[in-house]
């Protein structure tokens, strides 16, 4: 507890997956407040991965119907987007509620306001203003709106998970994550697509190869690449939709154009001058405990500026690591090998070591890329141009990444992600049984 009079002992600021996990986290040891300015919950369930995932689970559906149509299944199953987006709202309209509904359970004092510090001990909420001892950050990001004319006009991601119809067109500025899932989603419902990105790579996080890969197949779900297109600015078009005026001069008419060039940290609000707290473009600044330049003050989530993937299970995890360091652990933060996987139909995966470093150090990394749709679990769901590559520190042979292509990628890179984490040898795969046939029964053919 505190030596001073505060009226709390730690305040958190955003009530999202990383602020939870640190006030469930504290609220036995500590007098804890959580402040929220949008839904509770924060993103990842509301307007997030979670809901994005239940329409992906949808759109999946649908794919391998198709996918099945020359081997013993025939009619061809259509996406209706009005049942769908009910679907994904069975789940998110009880997020807020239930989210608040815990903290009260859990007597943790919780308020709904914009939090403002007037200094570094010191949060506006409103009318109201209290004294904390510590204070963590965990206000999660946003999507990035460019500054062109006509920017009032553009949509979000936000915006795309509450379409209550079905659009006839929409188009997406970026070829990140967002873009290039929403995009998949909207295309394999039956709308035209148009993506629009300035150069032309998508998913920059990933190796070329691979992300070339995933634009393919996207093209011959429908999607129209812009390639080397920058919008300039954009304006009313008919019938409540959109015209996109990009930098070459080209007009495209879209009912939505949704902004999905990155995600910025939700810091504009908070008035961090006032408590000293340093901060740049990517977020704020903080050190290996995750305290910024004012050391009562620490940050959680995608408010970091950090290299680390800023991903919902990264937060929980420095909200966990947060509940630690306040109740007296001096351990620096030791962050795991983090997987992360695009959901585009079919999956997008990498965790640990890039492609780009082991080929750039051959004599440190061994490199197998195999392709496998000819492979029993591949074709048994007709996934034929499934590819992975795994890498292998040829010192020890232990496995340190790996990249997939694939349906179900998502659960092959959970596998690799243990196994590196675990530092496992090859040899521990021989003393397990999985379940066969599976993806974990696989594992020996890519680790051996």
């Amino acid at each position: 507890m505190a030596d001073y009079d505060y009226d709390y002992d730690v305040v958190i600021i955003g009530a999202g997956p990383g602020g939870l996990a640190a006030a469930y986290g504290l609220a036995s040891s500590q007098h804890v407040l959580v402040v929220e300015n949008n839904l509770w919950g924060g993103t990842c369930p509301n307007f997030g991965c979670d809901p994005k995932k239940m329409l992906y689970g949808v759109v999946e559906a649908q794919r391998q119907v198709r996918n099945y149509q020359d081997s013993g299944l025939t009619g061809h199953p259509s996406v209706n987007w009005a049942d769908m987006m009910a679907f994904k709202r069975s789940y998110t309209d009880g997020v807020p509620g239930g989210t608040e509904q815990g903290l009260a359970g859990a007597n943790i004092d919780h308020i709904h306001g914009t939090a403002t510090f007037r200094d570094a001990h010191t949060l506006a909420v409103g009318d109201r203003v209290v004294t904390t001892d510590k204070v963590v950050v965990a206000t999660g990001a946003h999507a990035n709106i460019p500054d062109i004319p006509g920017k009032e006009l553009l949509s979000t991601s936000t915006d795309f998970l509450a379409l209550p119809d079905r659009p006839q067109s929409i188009g997406f500025i970026g070829a990140g994550y967002v873009a290039v899932e929403l995009a998949n989603i909207a295309a394999e419902a039956g709308v035209a697509v148009h993506v629009f990105q300035h150069n032309r790579r998508l998913l920059r996080a990933f190796p070329e190869e691979y992300s070339d890969r995933v634009a393919e197949q996207l093209r011959a779900k429908g999607v129209q690449w812009h390639w080397d297109t920058e919008i300039a600015s954009v304006r009313s078009g008919a019938d409540g939709g959109v015209v996109a005026v990009t930098a070459h001069g080209e007009e495209v008419a879209l009912d939505y154009l949704v902004a999905a060039a990155g995600r910025g940290a939700n810091i504009e609000k908070l008035n961090l001058e006032a408590a000293g707290v340093e901060y740049s473009r990517g977020g704020i600044q903080v050190n290996e405990h995750l305290q910024s330049s004012a050391a009562n003050v620490f940050v959680i989530g995608d408010a970091v500026a950090k290299r680390i993937p800023k991903l919902t299970p990264t937060a929980s995890f420095e909200g966990r690591y947060v509940t630690g360091a306040i109740n007296g652990d001096a351990a620096p933060i030791n962050y795991p090998v983090v997987p992360h996987t695009v959901f585009a139909g079919p999956e997008l995966a990498q965790v640990g070591v890039s492609l780009d470093e082991a080929q750039a150090h051959p004599d440190t990394y061994e490199v197998l890329t195999q392709d496998v749709g000819s492979w029993y679990t591949y074709h048994r769901i007709r996934d034929d141009n499934a590819r992975v590559t795994t890498i292998t520190e040829r010192a020890s042979g232990q496995l340190v990444g790996a990249i997939a292509l694939a349906t179900n990628a998502e659960e092959l890179i959970n596998y690799c992600t243990g196994i590196i984490t675990q530092g496992l040898p090859a040899s521990a795969l021989q003393q397990w049984i999985p379940v066969y046939p599976s993806v974990a029964s696989d594992l020996g053919y890519f680790y051996n």
